[in-house]
Order: structure tokens, then C-alpha cells, then sequence
């Protein structure tokens, strides 16, 4: 069983530090060299489909209004988001991504489905089953250990 740990432990590690490497590379070398990877998950909480307030945003990502507020600054420079004041409630700020950030969006999005499909080409659909398994238990424990809050995929893509 030590041995397991040792290897899991090591993989998970390896995993991890390789896939932010290889993030950043892919922006490095991609046509979206201005952004960095704390902006592209910024753009990819914001999704793709409507806008969305800078609240739910912020709530998403488990950081300050304050914090995004700066992001968005940026990402808006960079001509990625478009911000616009609820005609109803002044307070209220949506954001939504411009054609320059769903570009990067899709970019991004492709880049993770790419590296799923090659971790899982060659698996049964039992090995399948046992992987998702073993990954839900994974973020479960983390979840609950570190009370991480649950990002949903709907809420990105509604």
C-alpha cells in the first residue's frame, strides 16, 4: 500500500506541475501570448453563451470583487470582455466576452478536450468507469477537506 501512495502521490504531482507547464506553453506559442493563465480561467468563468454579473463571477473563482474588478481592467484593455451596467439597477455589472475571448475561449476549450481524449483513448469502458471513479473521489475529498466550492460547467455555458 506504501508503495501505491508513493506512486500516486508522484503522479499527481508530476500531473499537476506538467498540465500548468504545458498551459503556459500552449499560450506562449499560441496567438494569445497576452494573456496569462489566471486571465484565461477568468475568461472561461465568464463562458461563452450571455453575460454574466461580476459577482457570480467572482463567487465562481473565490475571489474578491476587488480582485476581478483588476482582471476584468485588463481583459478589457486587451479587448477579450465588454462591460455594461444593468439599465435596472445601476450597481449591477454584466460581463460578457467579446469575438477576440470566445476565440480564446474555444482555443482553450479545445486544448483541454484534446488532452482528455488522449487520456482516455485506448481505456475499456470499465478502465473509463474506474477513472472518473477514482477522479470524483479525488475532487470529493477536496472539496470537502478544503471547502472548495462545486464549479459547474452549466454555469459557464448557459
Amino acid at each position: 500500500m506504501n508503495k501505491s501512495i508513493d506512486v500516486i502521490n508522484e503522479l499527481l504531482v508530476d500531473l499537476f506541475n506538467d498540465i500548468l507547464v504545458i498551459e503556459q506553453k500552449f499560450f506562449h506559442y499560441s496567438s494569445f501570448t497576452d494573456l496569462s493563465i489566471t486571465e484565461m480561467h477568468t475568461i472561461e468563468a465568464i463562458g461563452m453563451y450571455k453575460a454574466r454579473k461580476m459577482k457570480e463571477v467572482a463567487c465562481q473563482l473565490d475571489i474578491t470583487l476587488g480582485t476581478l474588478t483588476t482582471a476584468i481592467n485588463r481583459l478589457e484593455k486587451k479587448q477579450y470582455v465588454t462591460r455594461t451596467r444593468s439599465k435596472e439597477d445601476r450597481r449591477i455589472v454584466y460581463m460578457q466576452l467579446t469575438k477576440k475571448g470566445k476565440l480564446a475561449f474555444r482555443i482553450h476549450h479545445k486544448f483541454h478536450s484534446n488532452m482528455v481524449k488522449e487520456t482516455i483513448e485506448g481505456l475499456t469502458e470499465e478502465e473509463e468507469k474506474v477513472l472518473i471513479k477514482s477522479l470524483e473521489k479525488l475532487n470529493n475529498f477536496f472539496r470537502s477537506k478544503y471547502n472548495l466550492k462545486i464549479r459547474s460547467k452549466e454555469k459557464n455555458n448557459e
